[in-house]
């Protein structure tokens, strides 16, 4: 049934529907795509805002309000490039399968429609959105970047724009060190024109090796137990960062181990899961969880 997928897969079929009639020649209006998607047109603006990260050259008319392609870029892009663009945008694993035949029955607008998505959240990037623009410029062009972040000024590399988690992230190098910056607390973004310098090797072999925004060099190795009436969920798909099953139980249960960068990567999921899961090694980090539920046990 419809309702039965996540939002985050109709995020995708929907993208990829817009960007099948932007490439047909079609001017689209927002509010009209907002009725025949059954969604607000707050989230088909952002939809559009999505397609130009990835340099679509939508143009977008003011006076008649509508949204279309470039009649340069007319026919330019096929099958293999919707594919390609949802491997960028990392939506390419919510289907089972990812090739021309299945997006040609994806598209079939001839036939009913098979699935969609649900469930999946992200920020508002209207309230960033020439961010965007400036840092792409600069990441492609290799420029130092200049902002305002946490009321210090920054002057920094920038290497990658990374979605995680339903929030934005600028990775770049400050004084050879590699960090991430959420884009929603930059300000006052400014280009160096004249400051060019070349992308280090490594830092962009770690970009693509690292799927989180934690770019700690040195690593740490968590081991938690799972209770068996949750062990499907852990054994499906994983749930936490570099997951790896250890073995399972004799209840049903498994011992699972986890790399981590920052121990606010592992926190927030196992208060999650409570009761459910509990950090076996190191016993510090269990002992610092608990203490602070009894903090809020008590503040309640």
């Amino acid at each position: 049934m419809e309702g039965s997928l996540s939002t985050h897969e109709r995020l995708a079929e929907r993208l990829v529907k817009i960007i099948v009639k932007l490439n047909s020649g079609e001017k689209l209006s927002v509010h009209e795509l907002a009725q025949e998607f059954k969604t607000h047109p707050r989230t088909i603006q952002r939809d559009f805002e999505r397609l130009e990260i990835t340099e679509l050259p939508i143009v977008r008319d003011e006076v008649t309000k509508r949204v279309y392609l470039n009649p340069m870029a007319l026919g330019n892009y096929g099958m293999q490039d919707i594919v390609h663009f949802a491997q960028l945008s990392g939506v390419q694993k919510l289907y089972p399968k990812l090739n021309i035949p299945f997006l040609r029955g994806l598209l079939d607008q001839q036939k009913p429609q098979a699935y969609a998505a649900k469930g999946y959240t992200f920020e508002d990037t209207s309230l960033f959105t020439e961010h965007f623009q400036q840092l792409n410029t600069a990441i492609r062009q290799r420029q130092q970047v200049q902002f305002l972040y946490k009321n210090v000024i920054r002057h920094v590399l920038p290497y990658r724009v990374i979605h995680h988690h339903g929030s934005w992230y600028l990775a770049a190098t400050e004084q050879e060190e590699l960090k991430t910056y959420r884009l929603s607390r930059i300000s006052h973004i400014t280009i160096s024109q004249d400051l060019i310098f070349e992308h280090d090797a490594d830092v962009i072999q770690h970009l693509d090796n690292e799927d989180s925004i934690w770019f700690g060099s040195e690593k740490t190795e968590v081991i938690l137990t799972v209770q068996a009436d949750v062990a499907m969920h852990f054994l499906q798909r994983a749930l936490l960062p570099e997951q790896q099953v250890i073995k399972q139980l004799e209840d049903g249960g498994l011992l699972i181990s986890t790399q981590i960068s920052h121990y606010q990567q592992i926190l927030p999921l196992v208060r999650y899961w409570i009761p459910h899961v509990k950090i076996v090694n190191p016993v510090r980090l269990q002992e610092e969880l608990e203490e602070e539920l009894r903090g809020y046990l008590n503040f309640i």
